[in-house]
């Protein structure tokens, strides 16, 4: 979601200066193929070759615990390898029996280290067996931590076997997970996110397409636009000049229904003026530039008599100034930050700090409202370990919620997570510093970041509640909606995936 992200949505865009290399994986119709990001595997085996050789596939197979414990050795492994074939040959011992000669965990320090060396592998090997790729992927995050580099290039080896980019939603998730995680151990993340290979990005017609069907098949980005409309329509229903500023205005579809709702308010409609900020390779998802959003929102308004002006801002949301927005005395400002703010450099990664600036700046501008909608996930600052578990168990309820509305023999759902969800993944997994911009946040936080820049809390109306309650109608009983001190939490089961919430 993503951004969600990812996730970047139909109406919230990527961020298209980010493409990715890809390679094409096996899908479950051998005559098919499907590209999916990926790092060089070459790349990979070459992070230091004169230590070690990676484990082959066949060895790996001839190797497995399906084919019976007495099988595990070192054999496996070229010479140069003496460390993991003596850790082969004692985890085998221990696995043996009392017949073989086994240690006594207690007697020391290095031997109690050895036996959690042991029980790791035992686990691993064990989860293997029996194809529990969840714990498998955790495995393989801790050994790329750890920078154990040989039992790494193992279990990537091994969950080639288990991922699937057409199977069930943790398959299909792990895909991009293990392409995550070859190309940070290949140190290579931000050239994997963004260089082409073979498979180029798609024509801005069918990206729009797979972004539409995913703005549809979830109520992610629905939610989220029409609660940060709710609140904007309560804000100004009694002014006649609004002005409303987009950071990422996408397509601009989230103001359709806000021009509509204001063209049936009693007393007639207020002058609107809305300044979508949009980075300009952006562009390509639109097929243009930002007058293809004015021209249209400019029609709808005429169609709905409602006087109606679009100020173009084609630059990145975190290099925006006060005088980019052309604000003028005497209209109402409200601000939209829907899906974007995650993407602003915060104090870990700038000395700028944009992700605070933008705000001090928002609020030295007197709005009356200023909306927040983002991914409930915690990816900003988490070491890699941790960030990977958030982003596996974040991703898994999306993958699962597509599942149920988008059947997995849709033609167009490998494109649609592909495109609009596994980039955000990689990026995530892959990337660090200025070279990963997918950045979220718990609502704890952005609180935090609101109110050091001198908001208050605006809490959404429980018109607008009713609202999202109608809307989750058409949709899966697993998604739930909370309402929380005049915060919404939209959720799949029992984790939350998307937080709005309104500032003053």
């Amino acid at each position: 979601m993503s951004d969600m992200s990812a996730f970047q949505t139909f109406d919230n865009q990527f961020n298209f200066s980010s493409t990715a290399k890809l390679r094409h994986l096996p899908v479950q119709n051998p005559h098919k193929r499907y590209c999916t990001l990926e790092s060089s595997t070459s790349s990979l085996a070459g992070i230091n070759p004169s230590v070690y050789d990676p484990f082959s596939s066949k060895s790996l197979q001839n190797n497995s615990p399906d084919h019976g414990s007495s099988s595990l050795s070192g054999s496996c492994v070229t010479d140069d390898v003496n460390d993991l074939r003596h850790k082969l040959k004692e985890l085998e011992t221990a696995m043996l029996g009392p017949d073989s000669e086994v240690f006594d965990c207690l007697d020391s320090t290095e031997s109690t280290t050895a036996c959690q060396d042991i029980d790791s592998w035992r686990t691993t090997f064990q989860a293997i067996s029996r194809r529990d790729l969840r714990t498998v992927l955790v495995s393989c995050a801790k050994a790329v931590s750890d920078n154990d580099l040989l039992m790494a290039q193992w279990m990537i080896d091994e969950l080639r076997l288990m991922v699937s980019v057409s199977g069930e939603p943790i398959q299909r998730l792990g895909a991009y997970l293990l392409e995550g995680l070859v190309a940070r151990l290949s140190s290579s993340g931000s050239s994997i996110y963004k260089s082409l290979n073979r498979c180029p990005e798609p024509a801005s017609t069918d990206l729009l397409s797979y972004m539409h069907i995913l703005y549809e098949v979830c109520p992610y980005f629905k939610f989220g636009y029409m609660s940060a409309n709710g609140a904007i329509a309560e804000a100004m229903k009694e002014e006649n000049r609004v002005h409303i500023v987009d950071f990422q205005i996408g397509q601009g579809s989230q103001w359709v229904t806000l021009i509509q709702a204001f063209a049936a308010r009693p007393g007639g409609p207020p002058r609107i003026r809305i300044t979508g900020i949009d980075d300009i390779t952006s562009a390509y998802a639109r097929g243009g530039s930002l007058s293809i959003v004015g021209n249209r929102l400019a029609k709808l308004a005429g169609q709905f008599k409602v006087p109606f002006e679009f100020n173009a801002v084609s630059v990145s949301g975190s290099e925006v100034k006060p005088e980019n927005l052309g604000i003028r005395p005497g209209e109402a400002l409200a601000v939209n930050f829907a899906f974007v703010l995650h993407h602003m450099p915060d104090e870990s990664v700038s000395t700028e700090n944009h992700r605070d600036r933008l705000l001090r700046m928002v609020k030295g501008l007197s709005p009356k409202v200023v909306t927040l909608v983002e991914q409930e996930s915690n990816t900003n600052t988490a070491a890699f370990f941790p960030r990977f578990i958030e982003t596996m168990n974040y991703y898994t309820a999306m993958f699962e919620s597509i599942d149920v509305t988008l059947p997995r023999d849709h033609k167009q759902r490998i494109n649609v997570e592909q495109h609009c969800l596994a980039r955000d993944v990689v990026n995530i997994v892959a990337c660090e510093g200025t070279e990963r911009v997918e950045r979220h946040e718990l609502l704890g936080k952005w609180r935090s970041r609101f109110e050091m820049a001198g908001f208050d809390p605006y809490p959404l109306s429980s018109l607008v509640n009713s609202t999202i309650e109608g809307l989750l109608k058409n949709y899966s009983d697993k998604y739930r909606l909370e309402e929380r001190e005049g915060v919404l939490y939209l959720g799949w089961k029992n984790r939350d995936l998307v937080v709005s919430c309104a500032w003053k």
